[in-house]
């Protein structure tokens, strides 16, 4: 009687597949395509539905935030994606402050604020205050590598 269900067995797996292929229909509404193609059988003997990798992600953009820096005695405002680095801020304050992204420095709480590090890991929410002071030891540095560039194309040129 024991092979006698064994024998049995993989018939009716074999027999619920071919069923849930012929007549299981996608519910999306993607032009009824066979449900097979969305079903699996596990290792396990288990059968499941196959799992969407994109699925998890979601599509919804992240929130635009608005910020408010300060630079000297000017505030600006300026609107950006909070996911965004404090590097990108940097380059959205060259063309209101004239300053290059290399010369600033990005102060929120009282704490300079790397370019690579993300404002909202930072904690920088919807109307935050943030400082920016220049750096006048990088506005050097560029300054001289600039120069130093500059006599090397006159060099070349020779």
């Amino acid at each position: 009687m024991d092979n006698r269900w064994q024998l049995v067995q993989p018939k009716m797996m074999r027999m619920k597949t071919e069923a849930t292929a012929t007549h299981g229909r996608s519910t999306s509404g993607g032009g009824g395509e066979p449900a097979a193609r969305e079903w699996e059988l596990r290792p396990g003997g288990m059968l499941v539905q196959k799992r969407n990798p994109d699925s998890d992600r979601i599509s919804i953009p992240p929130p635009t935030i608005r910020v408010r820096v300060k630079h000297s005695s000017i505030y600006h405002e300026i609107h950006i994606n909070s996911q965004a680095t404090f590097g990108e801020l940097k380059k959205m304050l060259t063309g209101p402050t004239g300053l290059h992204h290399q010369d600033q420095k990005l102060l929120y709480k009282d704490k300079e604020r790397d370019s690579k590090a993300f404002m909202d890991m930072a904690g920088v929410k919807d109307k935050s205050k943030i400082v920016l002071i220049e750096d006048p030891i990088s506005q050097e540095k560029r300054l001289l590598e600039m120069r130093k560039n500059a006599k090397m194309e006159k060099i070349v040129l020779i």
